[in-house]
């Protein structure tokens, strides 16, 4: 369910119909997101153009990406986003262990020091307010060229986006994930944390050995 009802596809601009067909190809279904950027055939057109394009950025694996998008979905609390992202991420070939620890991910065993960078990467993104601190893009640039950090900040800022247009519609789950285990949203952190994550990040922004 959403706050708005989804236009339907008979009702929808001709314009925008195509994404219904790319929705149901790409991911087995209608899903509300596109139903209601239907209201605006143009914002759609063009957020459909940018999704493509993003797709076709394949310079950093998949694993690194499915993993910073579903971090992202957690920490800005949508629902639907953490049902299909959850979904997304075992086809990228991330184990339902990693799922599990996502909320705990330094303290874990379960992730290599580099996929750790990248969690810390998309943390710091997508807190209120963002801050990416020097250091930790410093060990971002050992790891990943110019092209590559372009594409992996754009994934988490396009997660970003989708996750508070979708979470002020209160979009809920589509079922991606249904019968399997789906990350679920983190608790912002405590008031008067700030200084504390800060010198937390700083000092695991090290470069993977």
């Amino acid at each position: 369910m959403t706050r708005i009802e989804p236009l339907s596809k008979r009702a929808a601009h001709p314009l925008v119909r195509w994404a219904y067909g790319a929705s149901r190809r790409d991911l087995g279904r209608d899903v509300d997101p596109v139903g209601v950027y239907a209201y605006a055939p143009r914002l759609l057109v063009g957020y459909g153009a940018f999704e493509k394009a993003t797709a076709k950025e394949r310079r950093v694996e998949e694993r690194f990406k499915a993993l910073a998008e579903t971090k992202a979905a957690a920490i800005v609390n949508c629902e639907f986003c953490c049902d299909i992202a959850s979904s997304i991420a075992r086809d990228a070939g991330i184990t339902e262990a990693q799922l599990l620890a996502l909320g705990r991910y330094r303290e874990s065993d379960q992730f290599s020091e580099l996929e750790k960078l990248v969690l810390d990467y998309a943390t710091a993104i997508s807190r209120t307010p963002a801050r990416v601190s020097d250091p930790l893009f410093a060990a971002l640039r050992e790891h990943f060229d110019e092209r590559q950090l372009v594409e992996l900040t754009n994934v988490i800022a396009l997660e970003n986006m989708r996750a508070r247009f979708n979470s002020a519609f209160d979009m809920t789950p589509a079922g991606f994930s249904e019968g399997l285990f789906c990350v679920v949203a983190e608790e912002a952190p405590p008031a008067g944390a700030a200084s504390t994550a800060k010198r937390s990040s700083a000092s695991s922004a090290l470069p993977a050995v």
